[in-house]
């Protein structure tokens, strides 16, 4: 077996002194997208839950935003929680977060961002997040990602 990306082997250690009991798993295949996370894993498409970064204007923070993979951020209904936000860039998001898009993972960042999650996430039992690294993933349940991120569930995607 091949070694975890430092990236992720730092998501495996805030997982592991969290007493998180499912370890990042690294797929054949990137799962830049929900979709492609979704298909490598045999799941539906909203157990993914998707990193969304923002760059708020205000104070250039970053907002994470992490979604159920079948729902779209609406960003009037993220800038009416923390303010008017714009887009981040490739650099910034890596910048900020200390990884590439497609592998933010919603712990670990270099800098805490503010960060929101999808009330939606809740429909599942089992839920699937980026793991630092566009190949690795980890499992959790919806409880979890609020336990471990110490972030609001809040309404942040249009109506399905």
């Amino acid at each position: 077996m091949t070694a975890l990306p430092e990236s992720t082997q730092r998501i495996a250690q805030l997982l592991a002194a969290a007493g998180h009991p499912h370890a990042p798993r690294m797929l054949d295949d990137a799962a830049r997208t929900a979709q492609q996370a979704a298909d490598a894993l045999g799941v539906q498409l909203g157990q993914i839950a998707k990193s969304i970064v923002f760059r708020r204007k205000s104070d250039d923070a970053a907002v994470l935003v992490v979604a159920s993979g079948d729902r779209r951020v609406d960003e009037k209904k993220v800038a009416a929680l923390v303010g008017p936000t714009g887009r981040a860039d490739a650099e910034f998001v890596k910048a900020r977060t200390g990884f590439s898009i497609g592998g933010v993972s919603p712990l670990g960042h270099l800098q805490p961002p503010v960060l929101l999650l999808d009330a939606e996430l809740q429909r599942f039992a089992l839920i699937w997040a980026a793991a630092g690294h566009p190949h690795a993933v980890f499992a959790l349940l919806p409880a979890d990602l609020q336990r471990l991120t110490g972030a609001p569930w809040a309404d942040v995607v249009q109506a399905a």
